[in-house]
């Protein structure tokens, strides 16, 4: 029997049900949604669109087929999440994390701590190519820094977000920066070159944002409450600068282009090393007596997998070093198996397809058809949860079009970079919501009102979309 193809009516049924068991899940559960309520949403929607497949005559062996698919292009990020818990809980204890918080809170000033978080994670990476490595090294510090200054914490995850995402998005060594031009046809720096009418902009009106938050949160700050946080930290553990070489050392081999998940466990074994040469108190604090002289060994091993249980006797202390450990990954984990699989199915049904061709009919200017691109690259961060699809697909469906209308390749590139880069860490189920939530340990309904880089370049490119045209392909770069 041959599958037929599915109808708009198809295509429409397992977002819908999606949407409605998502809302459901945020009404009824609220922060706490991503952590099972969604995922059951998620498996409802993805197990809805397997019966359209088979009332279309595919066999469950072929849409299974598409849900293996799916969690196969999530278990790079899978294990990435995994190596990052390990990291974040060995370089608590070995004195990393605490000696980043510590020069924070002695550097950083409250009044301009959201604009130099920042403009210091776009920095890092336009020369690294990573917002995910950069949350996982600088953000984790800087969140640190904010509570200890008392400042919001969705308020710092949404300044590093943006400068992370800013600068991996500049950066030639970005992995979506190079997949947007190729999904395209474009030059990699006419691409970077052509995005700068919209990233510079956007970036200079979320840094005027956080000035101004900034202003209004530091002159209500507690001195003495840091005071009480840097005493604590100097009772707990030996602070100085040569604990900050595991992070130099993962910016450095990021910077060489080594693959994310082998760099950052060869980091988090780095702080397991640094824990047993430069905190020997520590060390031996959380001992076990019974491991004898493997003890050592045994607390760096917990480290790995429990993460770092405080007990300092500082109650916002120990609320902000008792984390990390891979164990306090797997719940993320499922979230993005779950969201591979209804995405998953979805491309091997044809049903995005489906939708994209629907767009393609109504789209009637060539402004008309960048704001498409760009709705619809955010729209499948939503439905498919991972940035890649939302590059690969639109760029492969639209590309066609663009060339019909003789428009430069790097107007469709800027415009999947627009809405399928930037969106993909506002959506709590995509694979960058969920690593940035698990990292900055952040919600990320929480920190979306706050990353305005991101949600400023999407609306800013549509709205340039119309008033300065589109380029065509005599102007290319």
């Amino acid at each position: 029997m041959t599958a037929r193809s599915p109808s708009l009516l198809d295509a429409l049924l397992p977002i819908g049900v999606l949407v409605v068991l998502l809302s459901l899940s945020v009404y009824l559960f609220g922060d706490s949604s991503s952590s099972g309520p969604n995922q059951i949403a998620l498996m409802s929607a993805a197990f809805v669109a397997g019966l359209v497949g088979l009332k279309n005559g595919l066999r469950w062996a072929e849409i299974e087929e598409g849900i293996l698919a799916g969690i196969h292009m999530a278990m790079k990020a899978n294990l990435i999440l995994l190596a990052v818990g390990a990291l974040i809980g060995t370089w608590i204890l070995a004195g990393t994390v605490p000696t980043m918080i510590w020069l924070g809170l002695k550097l950083i000033s409250a009044e301009y701590f959201y604009v130099t978080s920042c403009l210091i994670c776009a920095l890092t990476a336009l020369s690294i190519g990573s917002s995910w490595t950069v949350a996982g090294t600088l953000g984790i510090g800087l969140m640190g820094v904010a509570a200890g200054l008392g400042l919001d914490p969705a308020i710092t995850a949404g300044a590093i977000i943006s400068g992370a995402y800013f600068g991996d998005k500049l950066s030639p060594l970005s992995d979506t920066t190079n997949l947007a031009p190729a999904a395209a046809g474009a030059d990699l720096f006419a691409h970077i070159r052509n995005m700068l009418r919209t990233t510079t902009p956007a970036l200079l009106i979320a840094l005027a944002i956080f000035f101004v938050l900034g202003q209004q949160a530091g002159a209500s700050h507690d001195t003495g409450r840091i005071a009480e946080v840097l005493a604590a930290l100097e009772t707990q553990f030996r602070l100085g600068w040569h604990l900050l070489l595991p992070v130099a050392f993962l910016l450095f081999l990021a910077m060489r282009q080594w693959a994310a998940f082998p760099a950052v466990f060869l980091a988090a074994l780095l702080g397991a090393v640094f824990a047993v040469v430069f905190q020997p108190e520590v060390m031996s604090r959380l001992a076990d007596p019974a491991a004898g002289v493997l003890a050592p060994l045994k607390t760096v091993w917990s480290a790995l997998f429990a993460g770092y249980e405080s007990a300092s006797g500082n109650a916002e202390l120990d609320g902000l070093l008792s984390k990390g450990g891979m164990g306090s990954m797997l719940t993320t984990v499922w979230l993005i198996i779950c969201a591979m699989c209804f995405g998953g199915v979805l491309e091997r049904l044809g049903l995005l397809q489906r939708l994209l061709q629907s767009a393609l009919r109504l789209v009637r200017s060539d402004s008309g058809l960048v704001a498409s691109t760009i709705t619809t690259s955010i729209g499948t961060n939503v439905i498919t949860a991972d940035q890649y699809i939302a590059l690969v697909l639109p760029g492969r469906m639209y590309r066609a079009e663009y060339e019909k209308r003789g428009l430069a390749p790097t107007s469709l590139s800027r415009a999947l970079e627009d809405g399928g880069t930037l969106t993909s860490v506002l959506v709590p189920w995509n694979t960058c919501g969920a690593y940035m939530a698990a990292t900055l340990g952040v919600a990320t309904l929480s920190y979306l009102p706050y990353c305005f880089f991101n949600l400023i370049m999407p609306v800013l490119a549509i709205v340039l979309a119309y008033v300065l045209p589109p380029k065509r392909q005599l102007h290319q770069g």
